[in-house]
């Protein structure tokens, strides 16, 4: 995709070059089993952080691990998250784009939307999703593709740059998400290493990624217009093109039923969900935690499947319920590359977690980290590069931090810097390399969203157009980070950067 000059190019050419996506993560696989034995054989081994136990490399190869290996194939297939996520809510954007509701309302937000505003909301919408869970991935950076194609645009570059926007952009929002009270927790707890009463509310990064969010939408969008975009020039595929209209009368009444059972399940929602007591609150009262927010891919499923059906019916695509059945069939069909895929990417990521290398990846780096005698903002850009590096090896944002925080989080306040300082620094190494990781949950999905357009399209493609976004993202986030640093500014309400 990428023209054919520059370092770039090499890239695409290069990791391109590698074999099948599904083969590479089968060599990765089969280089896990082998590392784990040579390590394991060597002895490598570290004790926690957090609880002081002794972590060693578990060998793979040997009788146990072998066992372990043929028992739970299976399960790591069935159990890979991104799996049941995308099949799920394909089932209901299956109905909703076999009625052409999808098309409807992409034709009415295109003819109404400004063209240099696009490339900007679909980033910032992109980053906006991870409030709600896995939306982004399987809603947005699918429907970016859609969108430039229909707008004589190359629709990788759309793909590219929603990816951006919802993985490279992950820990920026201006909506609390679930992952804020999810790393608070854990940054409370190792503060409580140096200060038993110290408490880190969900809110204690608020205000740096709320201002973190317009820098990387705005960062994203100068990325895709100046430099991807011409990059790539136009699309010369076969992939079928959505054109552009004015919705027809039938079309328009369709689109006002299919808003109204969207307006209805949003009553039903807040009905259970803004009374204290309310049916769909989180068992601890909250909304975070709710269902409607942890669950949201069955409220996807659901809202998809009901508007679609009634848009069907309304404008005479469906005329029976098997018609229905029928476009639910139809999304599957796209999903055959994806299965085979995915149960290589299990495979590897189950048997790399197994071995503990990427555990004890972490602590020796934390290690190696917590020994370097250097200032704040030094500390500060290596603490952003560890976790960009380790993001690399280890997929979970609360996982890694569960590691690292119990280290990290103590260094910050005998320095005199906030627990809050800690984090927020770790969520930036976090993000800025999730759209080049393998590691990442849904990094096999993208590459077949890829291929919906270029058939040739592998690994390659995806570093040549997502590595310029992630240097530029870690470059202006850390100017940002210095910037607030140096003016002194908290970081959100009551978190201050100072401990």
């Amino acid at each position: 995709m990428i023209r054919k000059k520059g370092f770039f190019y090499s890239v695409e050419k290069a990791g391109n070059a590698l074999p099948h996506p599904a083969l590479l993560f089968g060599l990765f696989a089969l280089a896990t089993l082998v590392l784990s034995a040579i390590c394991s054989y060597f002895g490598w081994q570290s004790a926690h952080p957090a609880t002081g136990e002794s972590i060693a490399v578990v060998n793979l190869m040997s009788r146990e691990g072998v066992h372990r290996i043929l028992l739970e194939m299976v399960n790591n297939y069935t159990g890979f998250a991104p799996l049941g996520i995308v099949m799920v809510a394909l089932l209901g954007i299956g109905v909703a784009e076999a009625s052409g509701l999808i098309k409807a309302a992409i034709n009415a937000m295109l003819v109404k939307t400004p063209a240099r505003a696009l490339t900007f909301m679909i980033i910032f919408t992109g980053i906006l999703s991870n409030v709600a869970s896995d939306l982004g991935y399987i809603l947005i950076i699918p429907l970016a593709g859609v969108i430039f194609h229909a707008l004589g645009r190359n629709p990788i570059v759309g793909i590219s740059a929603a990816f951006a926007g919802v993985s490279g952009g992950f820990s920026a929002n201006i909506l609390i998400g679930t992952i804020d009270p999810l790393l608070a927790g854990l940054s409370t707890e190792a503060a409580h290493i140096i200060d038993p009463d110290y408490y880190v509310t969900p809110t204690a990064n608020y205000y740096f990624m709320a201002a973190s969010t317009f820098l990387i939408a705005i960062t994203g969008t100068v990325i895709t217009v100046k430099w991807l975009e011409p990059r790539t020039g136009k699309y010369t595929g076969d992939a079928e093109r959505e054109e552009i209209v004015q919705p027809s009368p039938l079309e328009k009444k369709g689109l006002r039923r299919a808003g109204l059972v969207f307006l209805a399940w949003f009553i039903l929602f807040a009905a259970g969900l803004i009374p204290e007591d309310g049916l769909l609150r989180g068992n601890d009262g909250s909304i975070l935690q709710s269902p409607v927010i942890r669950g949201f891919i069955a409220i996807l499923f659901l809202m998809t499947a009901s508007a679609g059906a009634v848009y069907g019916y309304t404008v005479g695509v469906f005329k029976k319920g098997s018609d229905v059945i029928a476009g639910m069939n139809q999304s599957f069909k796209s999903l055959v590359s994806f299965l085979v895929l995915v149960f290589f990417a299990a495979q590897f990521v189950a048997w790399f977690r197994w071995s503990n290398l990427g555990l004890l990846l972490a602590i020796n780096g934390a290690d190696l980290l917590q020994n370097a005698d250097i200032g704040l903002i030094p500390m500060a850009v290596i603490f952003v590069l560890f976790a960009a590096f380790l993001n690399m090896f280890m997929g979970s944002a609360s996982a890694k931090w569960a590691i690292i925080a119990p280290v990290f989080v103590p260094i910050f306040m005998l320095l005199g810097y906030s627990p809050e300082l800690s984090q927020a620094v770790y969520r930036i190494g976090d993000s800025i390399t999730n759209i080049i990781s393998p590691m990442m949950s849904f990094f096999a999905l993208i590459i077949v969203y890829y291929q919906k357009y270029d058939k040739n399209a592998g690994i390659g493609t995806i570093m040549a157009c997502m590595l310029p976004y992630s240097i530029a993202f870690f470059v202006a986030w850390v100017l940002l980070l210095i910037g607030w640093i140096l003016l002194g500014l908290p970081l959100g309400p009551g978190a201050p950067l100072y401990y």
